[in-house]
């Protein structure tokens, strides 16, 4: 076990190396002025024992001149140590700071390019903990890690050197003290890193608890379920409140398990050192040196102990952040992939079948589909009849288990993901605005649009009118997801969006179907002009929005069960025809028509 854990933490610190490397003069130009700051630590204890011993063995030699002088190196020392302490703590936090900025970039630019299954599986809030909170002790891990036991190295090798001309025996005996400090303290260090790694996951946990909870206060406040959520809410708190206690209990056995080596090294000091003088094997002066170069030693330790703490949250932040980056990310573009050359905007689904990556559940069988450029599809069937996994499979939100999606003659999967979805607009059901303008919000796709160009597709989506009447109008702030906006204002931003586009693909995903009347009919108005002229599919909820559509396709769990226009289905009197006139048909429910 304990094999296992030091190769994961030496594969944690070489995949971690690349972002430290990055910044490796800094690192250089940090670790010289630890080592200046070590200067004043020992030679302190040279010049006490100096002057112990002059006054010691020859009284008179002790004069102001020599005590001038040594209180002259020590003030220089001092200087030095002054402005290379102001670097470290400058420029060595700074660079952490860019370490973790780009370590940040890098997980955001990879959460940008993972697909649908992560984020099913995933909760936001522990995404935001690890690009947040892990990253900020990367921060410190970064600047005081190399520093940290390069200044230790450096002050154990040069006092074992220096005490070993003064007592050999002693000297031998007090080192004899740190193995069995190391390997208690890794023996705590393995339990901390356990309890921190609980600790920061907990922590997502509450972060995604508490997002859940404020996003849908509405919600809350409709069920009167405030004390439902504060109990939730109390138990994952008490849940981190007993972990970060575990934590706590581990970080005192350390911290004690280091003050009883300090005093067990401080006891042979006393006992060995006195007895050395005693018998003459060493001066008083040394002694002295001695005493002063073991107190650097055990606090030397005593700060890599307390370090210890540090770098295992940063080792844990460290350990989150490749967890994130090691995610696959299921939809790349082919090695040879070209742009997406629309012609006419032809799609064709041969022999289509998938099966959900994550849990296997198998929804489209062998499905073969053309659908003509410019031509109208609905698509009608009952809850997990395959509706909306079929237009996601368009634009590569999944990609196909067998089989081939064509546009215009060209795979999908062989042409570039940023050409194929550039071709495709896409209104849902859940519209998402961003925080910010409405402006912004229609110029999403085209952050570069001219404002008379935003203003052209609000007024083909029917939405420049109500932008007007708002206090500021295009410049008026939608807030977070669009909360100040109704349903049909924010569908209509969306529809706008998509005008702006311009795209030749068309996919409707219930755009309609959570609006009041007043707002379906405008809606379906800008929908209607959005979509003439472009291949469009459109996932139907009211039978009465689609009868004029060009295909109507009622989709099941056999694949494609019905298909035609609204009056030839309602001839065979089959599926459609039942669901048009209300008659339960089993496993498909559609809304009251209007």
């Amino acid at each position: 076990m304990k094999e296992t854990q030091k190769k994961e933490k030496k594969n944690l610190i070489r995949r971690y190396w690349p972002y430290l490397k990055k910044y490796r003069k800094t690192v250089l130009l940090d670790l010289f002025c630890a080592a200046l700051t070590c200067l004043c630590d020992l030679v302190l204890p040279l010049i006490l024992r100096t002057i112990t011993n002059t006054a010691m063995t020859d009284l008179a030699a002790l004069t102001v001149s020599l005590v001038l002088k040594l209180a002259a190196v020590y003030l220089v020392l001092r200087l030095i140590d002054a402005a290379a302490q102001y670097f470290m703590a400058d420029m060595g936090h700074v660079m952490g700071v860019y370490i973790e900025t780009d370590m940040r970039e890098d997980a955001f630019e990879h959460l940008q390019r993972l697909g649908y299954t992560y984020y099913s599986n995933t909760k936001i809030g522990q995404i935001m903990g690890r690009i947040t909170n892990d990253l900020f002790e990367v921060t410190e891990f970064s600047h005081h890690c190399p520093e940290e036991f390069f200044i230790a190295g450096l002050k154990i090798v040069v006092s074992f050197s220096i005490l070993c001309t003064y007592n050999v025996p002693l000297t031998v005996l007090i080192f004899l003290c740190v193995p069995l400090m190391a390997v208690v303290s890794t023996t705590l260090n393995h339990k901390l890193r356990a309890a921190f790694f609980k600790q920061r996951v907990q922590i997502g946990e509450l972060n995604a608890q508490i997002e859940d909870s404020l996003l849908g206060e509405r919600v809350v406040k409709a069920f009167g379920a405030e004390d439902m959520e504060a109990e939730k809410f109390s138990q994952g708190n008490q849940e981190f409140q007993d972990i970060k206690k575990k934590s706590y209990h581990f970080m005192a056995l350390f911290q004690s398990s280091t003050r009883l080596f300090d005093g067990l090294m401080y006891l042979v000091v006393i006992l060995g050192g006195g007895l050395s003088v005693v018998y003459g094997v060493i001066t008083p002066g040394d002694l002295v040196a001695y005493v002063l170069y073991v107190s650097t030693l055990i606090a030397t330790i005593r700060r890599i102990v307390e370090f210890a703490e540090q770098f295992q949250r940063g080792m844990t932040g460290i350990e989150r952040f490749f967890e994130i980056m090691d995610a696959p990310v299921e939809i790349l573009d082919a090695e040879n992939a070209k742009p997406l050359n629309i012609q006419n905007g032809r799609i064709d689904f041969k022999d289509v079948s998938f099966e959900y990556p994550d849990d296997h559940n198998a929804v489209l069988h062998h499905l073969n589909l053309s659908i003509h450029a410019g031509e109208r599809i609905a698509l009608v069937g009952s809850s997990g009849g395959g509706k909306t996994t079929l237009c996601n499979l368009i634009p590569r939100f999944y990609d196909v288990t067998d089989g081939e999606i064509d546009i215009d003659g060209q795979d999908v999967r062989q042409v570039t993901l940023k050409s194929l979805r550039g071709a495709i607009g896409i209104v849902q059901q859940d519209v998402y605005l961003f925080s910010g303008s409405v402006a912004q919000n229609i110029a999403y796709g085209k952050p570069d649009a001219p404002r008379a160009e935003i203003e052209k597709a609000a007024q083909l989506a029917g939405a420049d009118d109500f932008i007007r009447k708002l206090k500021q109008g295009y410049d008026t702030y939608v807030g977070e997801r669009g909360v100040k906006l109704s349903g049909g204002q924010k569908q209509r931003i969306a529809i706008a969006r998509v005008f702006l586009k311009n795209p030749p693909i068309l996919l409707l995903d219930e755009a309609t179907s959570a609006l009041d009347n007043e707002s379906e009919i405008l809606v379906g108005q800008s929908l209607e002009v959005l979509a003439h002229g472009r291949t469009t599919l459109t996932i139907a909820h009211r039978l009465t929005s689609i009868k004029d559509y060009d295909r109507i396709l009622v989709l099941g769990a056999e694949g494609i069960m019905e298909e035609g226009k609204h009056d030839e289905l309602l001839r065979q009197k089959g599926i459609y025809y039942r669901l048009w006139n209300q008659i339960p048909v089993k496993g498909f429910e559609m809304e009251p028509q209007k």
